[in-house]
């Protein structure tokens, strides 16, 4: 039987979702935590791999087993089992083909800005001292939708086959002293986010002009885009389904 499992976590303390061969990730735990609880060896596959730091408020993973539970009480169990940084939400069956990657038709992102000095957003937030001209950045953030080939906020080691991402929404917003940058398509490439955060940023404090961004993205060329901002700024924040994967 395959099960959906949708969890968030504090990215802080983890190398980020996937497994590594020295280091500890948010799959590895929960892996070892399912396959304890369950008593049976437990692989599981995310919906996505966030980055060393990178937090998820809303993430998905499927895994297969033959063990019959209640899923009510394998919450609890998982919750109560693995640390405070890890938060399981629900448990439920799917038919046996859903897979959590593949079959996820969008992700949402959230990064946040700081605007102004605040020490209980330190680890949160990334803050930005110099004042940035918000208009120009969400005038930049429609240029994003104008755009499917995102070759240039790419890591440039990467094995993907293609740079095609179909963007659905991309803005910024001003929320109590911070500025949230909320992006979503039906895929990203590996720093893709944080790479187009960071060249918002230059626009913002006029190190680029907003009509420079077509002549980077036209460029494919991730020199010519801005800096990557620091990962403890960006959540996953939301995974979305075909409605008919549930049994």
């Amino acid at each position: 039987m395959r099960y959906f499992i949708e969890l968030s976590y504090n990215g802080a303390a983890y190398h980020g979702w996937q497994i590594q061969p020295d280091a500890i990730s948010v799959q590895e735990v929960l892996e070892k935590a399912l396959s304890v609880l369950l008593k049976s060896t437990i692989s599981i596959m995310g919906a996505g791999r966030t980055d060393t730091g990178v937090h998820a408020k809303q993430m998905y993973a499927h895994f297969d087993v033959d063990t019959v539970f209640n899923s009510v009480d394998l919450v609890y169990k998982l919750n109560a089992f693995l640390p405070r940084d890890i938060a399981i939400h629900d448990l439920f069956k799917v038919k046996d083909d859903v897979h959590a990657r593949f079959h996820a038709t969008s992700r949402m992102y959230l990064y946040r800005v700081s605007v102004q000095k605040n020490v209980f957003n330190v680890n949160q937030a990334y803050y930005v001292k110099q004042k940035v001209n918000v208009e120009n950045m969400q005038e930049a953030a429609k240029i994003l939708l104008e755009y499917n080939d995102f070759q240039c906020f790419s890591k440039s080691k990467t094995d993907v086959k293609t740079y095609l991402c179909q963007i659905m929404k991309a803005d910024w917003t001003l929320v109590n002293g911070e500025l949230h940058f909320t992006i979503k398509a039906d895929r990203f490439l590996r720093n893709m986010v944080r790479a187009i955060v960071g060249t918002m940023i230059n626009i913002g404090l006029g190190k680029i002009q907003v009509q420079d961004l077509h002549h980077i993205i036209k460029s494919k060329n991730r020199s010519n885009a801005g800096f990557s901002v620091p990962a403890h700024g960006l959540y996953l924040i939301e995974v979305e389904y075909p409605k008919d994967i549930k049994i």
